[in-house]
């Protein structure tokens, strides 16, 4: 790798007009002096593009609204860089972060890819809401830090040689198409989420849009791990993955003490200490942060987020179940020979 290699930023956006200009004055403030910026109109009918040529930053559009993946392939097909950097135009990068990834990259040839962390605190939007996504997101970050199977592609940077040789984001998917890029990228490349490279990043901050997708994003996993026969590796630990059911399992188990009696009251609660006792790594890091009342709402909003998890994850098994067409979404990624096919998808 040149001492120095040109990375293309590249920003994908749609009707982010109120956080652009951070993520953008960010980009112009990184202390890795070779690079170029080209944010990518995925078709918004805001003020984006107003703010970004505000900035002398170059634009260009999608055409058509096609999605953050589409969006991300047009702008490696517009740029020359040897590394390309993609920053989600909701999230403000470190000064440093990438002089960060570049560096790691130089360092070890093995590594195709580095995704950085988000801060815990949200950039814009300081709801309750907001800062519980801002702390769990971050924790679970920080605690998979290290090798990993899933692109997190808020800000990551991929090495062009790489991306040339994986192939394109899948344009079909509007959704997990990082989850799908991480599994074809990491059967031939290290894939490293490091704090080294991190950002604050505008969190959702209303609970229907968090929930909605929550739900989905376990959904739409169930055809590519039933293809891959094995989770990605980040998020998705088997602690996690208890806690969430044992969440659930917590309202059925309500009935149980209306069935048998009071004392039938441990089977919830004993399900609840459970589902808690599973991630209470989190649960401290949000007492030390922020105190106990903060950490009583934390708790409440965890527990629906992981009954959201995993209503959206049992959806999609009878999905596939019942459809052929959710079974295959994801087999161009996955072809007879059990290779991933250049520009799969």
């Amino acid at each position: 790798m040149n001492p120095q290699p040109l990375v293309s930023v590249i920003v994908p956006n749609y009707n982010y007009a109120e956080s652009l200009d951070l993520c953008l004055r960010s980009i112009l403030d990184q202390t890795y002096p070779n690079v170029e910026i080209l944010v990518v109109d995925d078709c918004s009918t805001d003020q984006s593009i107003e703010v970004a040529e505000r900035l002398g930053v170059r634009v260009i559009s999608t055409g058509v609204n096609s999605g953050c993946g589409q969006a991300r392939n047009i702008g490696a097909a517009n740029t020359s860089g040897d590394l390309l950097c993609y920053v989600d135009s909701d999230l403000v990068m470190a000064p440093d972060a990438v002089a960060n990834a570049v560096r790691l990259l130089a360092g070890d040839s093995t590594i195709g890819a580095v995704c950085g962390i988000e801060d815990p605190e949200p950039l814009l939007h300081d709801t309750a809401v907001a800062r519980y996504r801002g702390l769990q997101y971050h924790y679970w970050s920080i605690s998979s830090e290290g090798d990993i199977s899933f692109l997190f592609p808020a800000v990551c940077v991929i090495r062009r040689d790489v991306f040339d040789e994986i192939g394109p984001f899948n344009p079909a998917l509007r959704q997990t198409e990082e989850v799908d890029y991480g599994y074809r990228l990491t059967r031939r490349y290290r894939m490293v989420l490091t704090s080294d490279v991190h950002g604050r990043h505008d969190h959702d901050h209303e609970l229907r849009g968090l929930l909605r997708k929550l739900f989905h994003r376990g959904r739409l996993r169930i055809p590519l791990y039933a293809r891959a026969r094995r989770f990605s590796k980040g998020f998705e630990t088997a602690s996690r993955a208890g806690g969430s059911l044992a969440a659930f399992a917590v309202l059925p188990a309500l009935v149980a003490p209306l069935l048998f009696g009071p004392w039938a009251a441990v089977l919830p609660a004993g399900l609840l200490v459970t589902s808690l006792a599973l991630d209470a790594g989190m649960y401290g890091f949000v007492y030390r942060r922020h105190g106990l009342p903060f950490l009583a709402f934390f708790a409440v909003l965890h527990f629906v987020v992981n009954v959201t998890i995993t209503l959206g994850v049992a959806t999609g098994a009878l999905q596939w179940l019942g459809s052929r067409t959710f079974r295959g979404l994801y087999d161009a990624s996955f072809p007879v020979d059990g290779r991933p096919l250049r520009g799969a998808a």
